[in-house]
């Protein structure tokens, strides 16, 4: 029996949708493209996925949903989460909503297939031993609170004790995409 080699792939960005999309067909899936949550509901009214990469913010919603849209419908669906905003937390709710698994950006196809295939888990991995800069912690923190507060500059600066302008500034280093 032949592996299910169908993909949906969930991003607004269309240059790098497209650019997928014809990646994978190279590979020999079935692609279709979906913008939204939205089209995604339309899509699945039609037919089944054995494969879904989801960008994790998609124009001012998230990706989450998607996933557990996604989910909800083919719970063997193997769904891999990419971001250009990686977070823990974002991770841990990926995960629980169903995907396989999580990818920062920038990833390519070949990031994406092994991501596929490594869909059970390795409790061999080996622990980094490396700790967290300082650096990614607080990135962290400002991406998680961006979320809480709807990605409202102003209220975020406020629940994180940082003027406005302090917070734009670190924005305008390394924006959210």
């Amino acid at each position: 029996m032949t592996p299910d080699r169908s993909l949906i792939v969930v991003e607004d960005d269309e240059g790098f949708a497209r650019t997928l999309k014809r990646s994978f067909e190279r590979r020999g899936y079935d692609v279709v493209l979906a913008g939204s949550i939205e089209e995604v509901r339309k899509v699945l009214e039609e037919r089944s996925f054995g494969h879904a990469v989801v960008d994790l913010k998609l124009g001012g919603a998230s990706g989450l949903a998607c996933v557990e849209l996604l989910h909800t419908h083919d719970e063997e669906m193997l769904i891999v989460v990419l971001t250009g905003f990686a977070s823990i937390s974002t991770a841990v709710e990926a995960i629980k909503l169903g995907a396989c698994h999580y990818l920062a950006k920038p990833s390519n196809t070949d990031d994406i297939e092994a991501a596929f295939n490594k869909a059970e888990g390795n409790a061999e991995v080996a622990l980094d031993a490396r700790p967290t800069s300082i650096k990614t912690l607080e990135w962290e923190r400002i991406h998680q609170t961006l979320i809480e507060t709807d990605f409202n500059i102003s209220e975020a600066a406020r629940r994180l004790g940082m003027h406005r302008r302090t917070l734009a500034r670190k924005l305008e280093k390394r924006p959210v995409k």
